[in-house]
């Protein structure tokens, strides 16, 4: 890219997620997407997780640069960690501290690269990158992997960097925080707090999410959200309002089934999943994505429960990092072999869940893989595990395009028989025709050929060229 480019209004844009796949992979979405308005892009990772990126498409790859930089060794991990799931939840902190002894390499990308960057956008783990982008003269968008709601209900960046936050016991994160005006049922349950405190014994990075959160908001030129206005008005409309600058949806940043095609098509697990999946109908696709993971109680609940909904079921059940316990139940697979696959290993999520014979989702609610199943219209059946899944729960049942699956208030666990009677309803009951019907609707905000996701792109290309020189004096080439 020359002078002459970016004057004609082409950016190179610098990409820099957290390192866990559910972050990863819509970053490289919203890469892809500027680069078909003919911007440059710098996205940057660590070696193996640059490796598990989709294809760059062809018609890209003069527009998409990996770059790689060597994740530092810290205690606690293994020389393998470069990701989120590669440790148990317990571990997270210790990858923050090695991702924020990257700083120095994006530095020296920072500095030396040329063309010279226009923008960075980041997540919410480098609370460091902010100040240091401004001291090269680099615009900064914070993109927001999490929802409008969620975001508004953590706060305004000065409650979240000041520690003022008066919320300090897990009752109090189960009430609307004062700055929501309105009322809502998007809240934590008391012990979907208590358990994201336990896996967490301390703040070993030495910064708490929650101030990151604040600097990584605080710092910005524009927040960006995966989210899109007329899913989430509400909140949208108030997270403008808190955080006082200008914030823009981009879409929901949906998966492209295209990209994925030439890692899978030819891959004979994936053509052995595909075969069995056409004999079926009405099923039910079961997956808790990358980092979440259940005790053997609550595996062996879940496990009793698909075996008793009596309907078809694909679950990717990944093993844990560590476990010291047989995963399922003795002779569960025997029993359900007619009508029920267990992958215990990665699976192509996307294709599956594109498969017409999948009605139903159930889901740990993470919002990557909300996102994904709500672009193929599944009804979503909602199981949070940890960080935002709570929340998302109760917005997604607040859409009336998924149910929650009843759970004990104190202790969070769940039995046979509620897994069982919420999968019927959603799948299948005449009561659930409704949540199918709606699942379906919203496909037109959430697929990626839709006009609303387009719209935005279009927005934000625009914003960020025409805003590029009026948010930093632009130095000298």
């Amino acid at each position: 890219m020359d002078m002459e480019d970016q004057n004609n209004g082409v950016l190179h844009v610098v990409m820099f997620p957290w390192l866990a796949i559910g972050h990863i992979r819509p970053f490289f979405q919203l890469s892809k997407s500027l680069a078909r308005k003919g911007h440059l892009i710098s996205f940057i990772s660590t070696p193996r997780n640059l490796r598990r990126l989709p294809k760059i498409p062809s018609d890209l790859a003069s527009k998409i640069n990996l770059i790689s930089l060597q994740l530092p060794k810290v205690d606690n991990l293994a020389d393998h960690v470069e990701s989120s799931m590669d440790i148990p939840h317990i571990k997270e902190q210790f990858l923050k501290i090695a991702f924020d002894l990257l700083k120095s390499q994006l530095a020296s990308f920072l500095e030396n690269s040329r063309p010279r960057p226009d923008w960075v956008v980041y997540d919410y783990a480098s609370h460091w990158l902010p100040q240091l982008a401004a001291q090269y003269g680099i615009s900064r968008a914070y993109l927001s992997l999490f929802t409008a709601a969620f975001m508004a209900f953590l706060g305004p960046p000065s409650v979240l960097m000041s520690g003022e936050d008066d919320r300090s016991t897990a009752e109090d994160w189960a009430i609307l925080p004062k700055w929501i005006p309105f009322q809502s049922n998007i809240i934590y349950r008391v012990y979907e707090i208590n358990k994201n405190m336990d896996s967490i014994p301390g703040n070993e990075s030495g910064t708490p999410d929650v101030i990151r959160f604040g600097i990584a908001i605080d710092g910005s030129d524009v927040v960006l959200f995966r989210t899109c206005v007329e899913f989430e008005p509400d909140w949208f409309n108030l997270v403008r309002e808190l955080y006082q600058k200008p914030v823009m949806p981009v879409g929901f940043l949906p998966p492209s089934l295209e990209d994925e095609d030439d890692e899978f098509e030819s891959d004979e697990e994936w053509l052995d999943i595909k075969d069995w999946l056409d004999k079926q109908k009405s099923l039910v696709y079961v997956a808790l994505g990358t980092e979440a993971t259940l005790r053997k109680e609550e595996v062996h609940e879940l496990a009793f429960g698909l075996e008793q909904c009596g309907l078809p079921f694909f679950w990717v059940l990944r093993e844990p990092p560590t476990s010291d316990f047989e995963i399922l139940p003795d002779g569960f697979q025997d029993r359900v072999k007619d009508r029920g696959m267990v992958c215990m290993k990665w699976g192509p999520q996307v294709k599956i869940l594109s498969h017409p014979a999948v009605e139903g989702f159930l889901t740990h609610c993470g919002w990557n893989s909300v996102v994904e199943g709500l672009c193929f219209g599944r009804v979503l059946i909602l199981l949070p595990i940890m960080n935002d899944q709570g929340p998302n729960a109760r917005l997604l049942q607040d859409k009336k395009v998924g149910l929650e699956i009843p759970r004990n208030e104190r202790d969070g666990s769940f039995t046979r028989d509620s897994v069982a009677e919420s999968v019927r309803l959603a799948v299948v009951s005449q009561e659930g025709q409704t949540l199918r019907d709606n699942a379906k609707l919203v496909i037109r905000l959430f697929r990626d050929s839709g006009e609303t996701n387009n719209r935005y792109i279009d927005s934000l290309s625009n914003y960020l060229v025409a805003t590029r020189c009026h948010l930093r004096s632009c130095p000298d080439e």
